[in-house]
Order: structure tokens, then C-alpha cells, then sequence
């Protein structure tokens, strides 16, 4: 069930929907209620090393500085 990013055509309010696979209409805008909204494009939750965040993967040990200085 992924979220998606959503713009009300009405009042231009932005907001998140976490969509089911059998919700077949757009969700209502919860700031005015208008039913006409734009899904938008939104960054992924991905981190630099490509590994999207919560997959459990490997993630980087943190940079520590050298020893001698």
C-alpha cells in the first residue's frame, strides 16, 4: 500500500493519501473536501548507497578518523 502526494485542484492544499489497491476514486482533499485532485510526483525514500530506507539492507558504517591524525 504505498502513499502518494496529492494537490487539490480547488485550493491548491498538498497532501499525503496512503492508497489501498481496491480504492478505485481519488481521495477527497482534507482541507476543503473537493474530490479533484493531481496526484504529484514525490522523491522516493531512497538512500545515497540506493538501499530505499526500511528494507533492511546494508547501510554504511559512519567515516571515523584516521589514528595517526
Amino acid at each position: 500500500m504505498p502513499i502518494f502526494e496529492y494537490q487539490c485542484k480547488a485550493c491548491r492544499h498538498r497532501f499525503e493519501q496512503l492508497v489501498f489497491s481496491s480504492d478505485t476514486e481519488p481521495p477527497a482533499c482534507p482541507a476543503c473536501g473537493s474530490g479533484n485532485v493531481e496526484k504529484q510526483m514525490s522523491a522516493g525514500a531512497i538512500r545515497p548507497n540506493g538501499i530505499p530506507t526500511g528494507s533492511g539492507g546494508f547501510s554504511p558504517p559512519a567515516c571515523k578518523p584516521s589514528a595517526g591524525g
